[in-house]
């Protein structure tokens, strides 16, 4: 039952993977009609998310105002998380390029910024940001080199997030034995699923990267009823560019260990630095352990729990945009386990979701930009 359960989740990156199949599919069309493609694509997705926003503007007019000056640092924040990220996808560029060939950091930056607006606004997470990314990076290195990097920072994306939901496990189970928080039979029994989830996880993307996953995944989108002559079409017309690019992906954890950790503990601080954004929130509402250093760290703590259980949630469910309602859904049981009010967590969902929208359209823009 557990790996039917873990085989149904490992589909959330066989759904990834098919975009980047869709990503070397078009990579036939011209630059420019790309571009405009994914740009309206975001925009459209963002007027409907706009429209079928579930809060009444009085309501979010509140929650904004009770927010006031702290959504600034809420917002901005997220310039520090995206450069941290673009730092993680750079180590992982610099390791492929050759002799003569650069990217530099800020187009690294806003393609960061950009991919993961077009995530957001997209169904399944990936429809969007990595073709595009893909794409850009064709100005500078070849298909091979530019979709195996664009990979391999997506596998150390969610190889960092199966690591925060480790590591999280054992930060609740310290806070749970100094008598903070609670512990029931049933956190128990979710905590050690979770374990064994995540190991299974890391054995897993072992493999891969000792190996290369790309034709593995293909070979698991296969059994996919309905997929199967497509996945064989393509593995046999791109046979050879695949096996190029599993091979590139081993390449980084054989022959180069420095760039690999230096990209996972960068991706792994984000997720840390991204817990500063609710940590503001639980200080708009006096959540503050008493206002010292300790009693800060101790609210600092409870919002990387918040944060790790929330990503939780809403990566199990994947494919929806912007996991509508998951997001949301997600931060009101995690606050709710910690012991704070419900109307905390629909403030913190809210007011995550303003946050989220804003930078689509920053995203966005930068698509535009020259």
């Amino acid at each position: 039952m557990f790996f039917r359960f873990f085989r149904w989740k490992s589909s959330v990156f066989q759904s990834k993977l098919y975009t980047f199949a869709f990503g070397f599919a078009a990579m036939k069309w011209t630059r420019a009609r790309l571009n405009n493609f994914f740009f309206i694509l975001g925009v459209v997705t963002v007027v409907v998310m706009l429209l079928t926003f579930d809060v009444s503007f009085i309501e979010l007019w509140d929650h904004l105002c009770h927010a006031g000056y702290w959504l600034l640092p809420i917002v901005g924040v997220w310039a520090v998380i995206y450069a941290i990220n673009a730092l993680a996808w750079r180590s992982i560029i610099r390791s492929e390029l050759q002799a003569g060939e650069h990217v530099g950091f800020w187009r690294i930056y806003r393609l960061t910024i950009t991919g993961y607006a077009l995530n957001y606004a997209t169904p399944v997470g990936g429809l969007g940001g990595e073709p595009y990314r893909i794409m850009e990076l064709l100005k500078h290195v070849d298909k091979q080199r530019a979709t195996s990097s664009v990979i391999l920072y997506a596998m150390m994306h969610i190889y960092a997030h199966f690591w925060l939901w480790f590591t999280s496990i054992f930060l609740y189970l310290a806070l749970a034995a100094a008598g903070d928080l609670p512990m029931t039979p049933v956190l128990g029994v979710a905590f050690s699923l979770a374990i064994v989830l995540c190991l299974v996880a890391f054995y897993l993307f072992g493999k891969g990267y000792r190996k290369g996953l790309v034709l593995r995944m293909f070979r698991w989108i296969s059994r996919i009823p309905g997929l199967k002559g497509w996945s064989t079409r393509f593995q046999e017309n791109h046979h050879e560019s695949l096996q190029r690019i599993d091979e590139q992906i081993a390449a980084l954890h054989h022959q180069d260990k420095r760039a690999f950790y230096s990209s996972f503990l960068l991706e792994y601080f984000s997720r840390l630095v991204q817990s500063v954004e609710i940590l503001f929130m639980l200080l708009l509402f006096d959540i503050d352990g008493g206002g010292d250093f300790c009693g800060i760290m101790m609210t600092y703590f409870h919002a990387v729990l918040i944060l790790s259980f929330t990503s939780l949630l809403a990566n199990l469910i994947g494919f929806l945009p912007m996991q509508l309602g998951v997001q949301e859904g997600g931060f009101v049981v995690s606050i709710a386990v910690l012991g704070f009010s419900a109307a905390l967590g629909i403030f913190v969902s809210i007011i995550c979701r303003v946050r989220e929208i804003l930078w689509i359209v920053i995203g966005l823009m930068l698509m535009k930009l020259k």
